[in-house]
């Protein structure tokens, strides 16, 4: 099974939503985003919040596909920005684990 990181190196988006994400994602706060997207509550961990986040977008990209008169751009756009803030605070935290494994 894939892990989370390579699964969003294989999804193909348009490049502008691709970059509404990332500018949006300099501004991301995992408290404010995230129960706006996934329900108020105890917020997941990173991957696990990641994963649900991958679902929902799916399901609006599909939406997107075949004109659905229910799209939301801006909910697209805004879960797209989790996405990407999910994904910078993950590696991060991954790459911090790795010299430890190293030594």
């Amino acid at each position: 099974m894939q892990d989370i990181i390579s699964m969003l190196h294989t999804l193909h988006r348009p490049a502008l939503l691709m970059r509404a994400a990332r500018i949006g994602a300099e501004d991301y706060r995992r408290s404010t985003h995230l129960p706006r997207l996934l329900g108020y509550g105890v917020l997941p961990r990173h991957g696990e919040a990641l994963l649900k986040l991958m679902e929902i977008e799916a399901d609006l990209n599909t939406q997107r596909k075949t004109s659905d008169a229910g799209y939301s751009l801006v909910r697209h756009v805004d879960t797209l920005i989790a996405m990407v803030g999910e994904a910078r605070v993950l590696r991060a935290s991954h790459l911090a684990e790795v010299p430890k494994q190293v030594e």
